[in-house]
């Protein structure tokens, strides 16, 4: 028998050969399997029509058991055409056997039948019939198809050996004419019986992708792969986070990352296909509910290489996608992140900041410019911040201290005081005062203005700074100040984000796929003061509390104050 499905190992433990699977093994792995998989190719070519008698006499010795047993394949009668061969009898009523007469759709029904009823007898004998009756010019060739549902569904079943079998006839036989839904639907079938090795090389040979995206008549087949590829990486990522194996989960969402600016390139949207992102965020939120309550094995993975929360790694990889901003989505992860909030002071000097032990992210902006608003809808808080039609409520440097202790209140309140640590991922939102409105004195702006300066520039813990700009106006006076300001006091390695908000006031018979846009007016306008203040290079994002729009860009730079 040709060592042809050598890679495939179809084991059903974590150690492959010795080795454990983690992220470094597992790259080990896949490149000696692409060794393997190119001298494999070579050998089942050169071993292709060459069938040794001892194989064809235990072919035979097999049939006549099977016969005697009256399981497996039944000769045919002498009245019976000699064309049909065996007769392979089968539990089903709908397909009660199956001949070299049987048609594609008789095989797949007795496939999903053998499935469902985890019908062991039927599956046997589906096997016997597409590798000893028929070969791979069977139904114009489309056997291979068929093997990969019988491996699927022998996965299913955890039938390895079957599986085996039809995973290796169906990489001889059929590799150049293999779907990459086909492949899709293999990977998942290993992940499930926890064989990440195999599935990984499964995805590195069948969903490989060129180095050059192709042109013409190739491009349609180039995104089935990439679609396919990108599913098949997210049932890894998903199964991995459930699987409380961090690293492995890590590493998927790694993956995803490298993946997401593809899948933009072949032009591919949520309307082609849809990564199940709500899951993946679910398993990521589960492992980290378990891992604060001490229920992880940390001894099992190096706790130094995840990040504060694995929520974070699968938010960078929805961001290298096409934004699909959903907000069951964007709802589970914000309450992943901000799980508790408390309003912890309010600040009118340096001297009233609380202690610098964790990353800030601040909000700056012209009073009603909907500054608030913004807070609460990116934490899925109704009132965070205070919402108020009174322009410049916010007077003070407001602190709001996400996922402390969970007995901070009480502890601000009445001054007990109370067990417990704050958070790995515990960070400070603070809501700076607004300004531009007469009903502040000059004389309590221009204190606000040196409380800024001094904020800016001396606070270490500071990592990311949004400045709001009305998108229906653009910049006014007080926020080309501010800009100016920002460049000469704050310093390089704090990222400073550019807000336009309310840009849902922009449209007309706002939809999903109408949700806000700026005019281009307003854009060059800001864009020109942004260049003249000496921060043109940093970038704008375009946001709308009303129907949430990016939301999911936001994040991408909240998350620097958690990840510090």
């Amino acid at each position: 028998m040709v060592k042809f499905c050598v890679v495939y190992l179809l084991t059903t433990s974590s150690t492959v050969n010795g080795f454990t699977l983690t992220p470094a093994t597992i790259k080990s792995h896949r490149h000696l399997a692409k060794q393997i998989i190119v001298s494999a190719k070579a050998e089942a070519a050169a071993a292709e029509n060459k069938l040794s008698n001892r194989a064809q006499r235990k072919k035979k010795e097999r049939l006549q058991k099977n016969k005697q047993r009256g399981g497996g394949p039944v000769r045919a009668s002498k009245n019976s055409s000699n064309s049909q061969g065996n007769v392979y009898k089968l539990h089903s009523t709908a397909v009660s056997a199956l001949t070299r007469e049987s048609t594609t759709d008789d095989v797949t029904r007795a496939i999903k039948r053998a499935q469902k009823q985890h019908d062991a007898h039927d599956l046997r004998n589906i096997e016997r019939f597409l590798l000893e009756e028929v070969d791979k010019t069977y139904a114009y060739g489309y056997r291979g198809s068929l093997l990969s549902r019988l491996a699927v569904a022998a996965m299913h079943m955890n039938e390895s050996e079957i599986a085996r079998k039809a995973l290796e006839a169906r990489y001889k036989d059929h590799h150049d004419s293999i779907q990459p839904l086909e492949s899709a639907a293999v990977v998942r079938g290993l992940l499930r019986l926890g064989n990440v090795t195999d599935a990984l090389i499964f995805l590195d040979d069948e969903l490989a992708l060129p180095e050059e995206k192709p042109v013409n008549g190739a491009l349609e087949a180039y995104k089935e792969k990439v679609k396919y590829r990108a599913l098949s990486i997210a049932s890894f990522a998903s199964r991995e986070c459930f699987e409380d194996k961090p690293n492995l989960a890590l590493t998927a969402c790694r993956m995803l990352k490298e993946i997401g600016p593809v899948v933009r390139e072949a032009d591919l949207t949520s309307d082609d296909f849809e990564i199940p992102w709500l899951r993946i965020v679910q398993g990521a939120a589960q492992f980290e509910s378990r891992r604060r309550k001490g229920e992880i094995d940390t001894t099992q993975f190096d706790e130094e290489e995840i990040p504060c929360n694995l929520v974070y790694s699968v938010l960078d990889a929805m961001s290298s996608f096409p934004s699909e901003n959903r907000d069951d989505v964007y709802e589970c992860l914000s309450n992943a992140l901000v799980r508790r909030t408390q309003f912890v002071t309010g600040a009118v000097s340096m001297a009233g900041l609380p202690n610098a032990d964790r990353g800030e992210a601040a909000f700056i902006g012209r009073s009603n410019v909907g500054k608030s608003s913004l807070v609460n809808m990116i934490t899925n808080r109704k009132s965070l911040a205070y919402t108020s039609k009174t322009p410049g409520k916010t007077q003070q440097f407001n602190y709001f201290a996400v996922n402390d202790k969970p007995e901070l209140g009480r502890e601000i309140r009445y001054g007990d005081v109370v067990d417990g640590e704050k958070d790995k991922d515990s960070f400070y939102i603070v809501d700076l005062p607004g300004f531009g409105y007469a009903e502040v004195s000059a004389e309590q702006r221009q204190d606000w203005k040196e409380f800024m300066a001094e904020y800016l520039s001396t606070r270490k813990t500071l990592r990311v700074l949004f400045h709001l700009v009305d998108a229906r106006h653009g910049p006014t006076d007080d926020d080309k100040s501010i800009m100016q300001q920002v460049s000469e006091t704050l310093p390089r390695q704090v990222s400073y984000v550019v807000v336009l908000t309310k840009a849902d006031k922009n449209t007309k018979g706002k939809s999903k796929k109408n949700t806000g846009k700026v005019s281009d007016d307003v854009m060059a306008k800001l864009r020109n003061a942004m260049k003249e203040a000496g921060v043109g290079n940093r970038p704008v994002l375009l946001t709308s509390s009303e129907t949430k729009l990016g939301r999911d860009q936001v994040w991408r730079y909240l998350s620097l104050a958690a990840r510090r």
